[in-house]
Order: structure tokens, then C-alpha cells, then sequence
């Protein structure tokens, strides 16, 4: 295992081996012009798989301990195989210059072209490499807006469900204010019952008060004044 990013320059050296190992056999084939054409070609691919491997050697100095050994053992047999294929090609096409350099231990990443083309190439895959890191950090950076986007989402769920259990609070509070207004108006009632009760106990005793007091009148009228 390695660093998703080692494991790219991978993929991208395993391409440009995989185009480099067949030209060697091409070479023999071909004569004059179209022979230094393709050495150029050759010398162009072995910069790009010089400029991946440091790249690679780069990631390597970051990774875990753990992986750096299989790391370093891979990219020791890719220099071996690169270096293999220079000297392949060295004996297909001898004769012709080319900016053949031994890899073994090699550090830089670009080679001397031969003309203006090569030159523009070479600005071209710069390019190309800081548009890939461009994407990459543009790729990062949509990961990070997407795990905040998913925690913002997650919040909303959260907030939405706590307003609904206080919605819910609430229509129970209401529904027990409900209970205690119609508990309030029978009491009410009760009491205004209470009172015309008691009104008319009032009444009947203020009644009886006066009856009494009449028969009690008449009783002393007919005892001691009427002879």
C-alpha cells in the first residue's frame, strides 16, 4: 500500500513504460528522418518518466514508515527498467544524437531537447503537471465542501427534529391550557350556581324572619290588647 497520490504517479510511469519499452524495436525498423524522430520522441517520454519517478521519490520522503520500503524498492526497479530501455535504444539507433543521460541515482526531472519543439513540449508538460495539482486541490477542496455541506445537512436534521419535539411540547401545553379553560368555566358555573343558592337561601330566611315576627305580633296583639 502507498499514498493515493504515489499510486497516480504510478499508473501515469506504468503509461509512459508501457510506450517507451516499444520503441526500441520501432527504431530498428525505420531509417533517417522518421528514426530521429522517434529517438526524439523517446527522449521526450523518458523526461516525462524521469520528472514522475522524482515526483514519486518526492512522495516517498512523506510517507509512513511503514510503506517506504515497498515504495523505495519500486522505484529502484523502475530506474533499473528505465535505464535499461536508454541503453536499448542507445544500440537501436546509434549514431543519433540524443540527450541520452544514465538514470541510475538521477535527480533531475528534464532533459536538453534538440530543438524549439522539444522546448515547447517541455513548458507543455509543466503545464500539464500544475493543472493536475490544480485539479487536485480543486478535487480537495469539493471533498471538503461536501463533508460540510453533509455536517450542515446532519445539523438541519438534528434542528428540525428538535423543533419538532418542542412543537410537540407545545401543542401538549396548549392542549392542557385547553383543559384547564373548560375546568375554569365549569368552576365558574359552579360558583355562580353556589351563589344564586345562596341567594335564594337568603331570601327564603328573610321570609321566614318576617313570618315569624308577624305571627309573634299578632299573638301578643290577641294575648294582652284584645279583651
Amino acid at each position: 500500500m502507498s499514498s493515493e497520490e504515489f499510486e497516480k504517479m504510478h499508473e501515469i510511469y506504468r503509461s509512459l513504460y508501457e510506450e517507451l519499452k516499444l520503441m526500441p524495436e520501432r527504431a530498428l525498423k525505420c531509417q533517417g528522418e522518421e528514426r530521429k524522430r522517434l529517438v526524439r520522441t523517446f527522449d521526450e517520454r523518458q523526461g516525462e518518466a524521469e520528472e514522475v519517478l522524482q515526483g514519486m521519490e518526492e512522495e516517498l520522503r512523506t510517507a509512513p514508515s511503514s510503506y517506504r520500503n515497498a515504495m523505495s524498492t519500486k522505484l529502484r526497479l523502475y530506474r533499473r527498467d528505465l535505464g535499461k530501455l536508454q541503453r536499448d535504444m542507445k544500440n537501436s539507433a546509434p549514431g543519433i544524437g540524443s540527450s541520452f543521460q544514465p538514470v541510475e541515482g538521477s535527480h533531475q526531472g528534464v532533459y536538453s531537447s534538440q530543438n524549439q519543439q522539444s522546448t515547447h513540449l517541455q513548458s507543455q508538460r509543466a503545464l500539464l503537471l500544475q493543472g493536475t495539482e490544480s485539479l487536485n486541490n480543486a478535487s480537495q477542496s469539493i471533498e471538503r465542501s461536501q463533508r460540510i455541506a453533509a455536517e450542515t445537512d446532519q445539523i438541519g436534521t438534528d434542528i428540525i427534529e428538535e423543533l419538532g419535539e418542542q412543537r410537540e411540547q407545545l401543542d401538549r401545553t396548549r392542549n392542557r391550557l385547553v383543559n384547564t379553560g373548560e375546568n375554569l368555566s365549569r368552576s365558574r358555573k359552579v360558583l355562580r350556581a353556589m351563589s344564586r343558592r345562596l341567594m335564594t337561601n337568603k331570601l327564603l330566611l328573610a321570609v321566614i324572619i318576617l313570618m315569624e315576627l308577624a305571627i309573634l305580633g299578632a299573638v301578643i296583639y290577641l294575648k294582652f290588647f284584645r279583651k
